[in-house]
């Protein structure tokens, strides 16, 4: 999902919590159901939209997999359900589209366990990138995001043997932030 899409999903929650905390309850329950009309109808012309494609002879599958190649279609598709591709496909692409970066730094990632129902994904980084120091940023940045982005019903990644960086140490001592006391003559 581009940076502009992730905003927009942002500002959407954003103005929804505004509105739930700011409307009175019987305003909140009318502005949740249009807000659940709209959702059900675009939802239902996505719905119909891929029936038609699936049902198309051989240009209509081939029509829908580049359609979901596009972020918000593909994120679209994922809300309501459409996705054509089941999870661990989108999964495997998602791991599949961070393989080059890795790869440049000699490392690679495999699934080892995906479960579905409670949303948990265990990775195992390989070469280069098990035990790497980076391979926490690495992880962060690369595959946590692209599999946010084409498996949102994913909760959580856990990574064999991924070392958590040290937090910082505690000082003995608080350190005192202020204008250093001026001798008196």
């Amino acid at each position: 999902m581009s940076s502009n899409l992730r905003a927009t999903g942002d500002r959407i929650e954003e103005l929804v919590s505004q509105l739930r905390g700011t409307l009175d309850p019987v305003t909140w329950r009318l502005v949740e159901e249009a807000l659940a009309l709209v959702t059900d109808l675009y939802g239902a012309g996505l719905a119909a939209a891929v029936r038609t494609l699936k049902s198309d002879g051989v240009a209509g599958p081939v029509l829908l997999d580049r359609l979901v190649e596009d972020e918000l279609v593909a994120s679209l598709l994922v809300l309501h359900g459409l996705h054509p591709r089941d999870l661990s496909e989108r999964v495997e692409g998602a791991l599949l589209s961070v393989r080059p970066y890795l790869g440049s730094h000699g490392g690679d990632v495999e699934v080892i366990e995906l479960d579905e129902d409670a949303g948990v994904l265990r990775l195992r980084l390989l070469g280069s990138c098990d035990g790497c120091p980076g391979s926490t940023a690495t992880l962060r940045h690369s595959v946590e995001q692209a599999v946010a982005e084409a498996a949102p019903e994913i909760v959580t990644i856990e990574v064999e043997g991924l070392e958590e960086p040290e937090p910082p140490p505690v000082p003995d001592q608080p350190v005192a932030i202020g204008r250093k006391p001026v001798a008196v003559t």
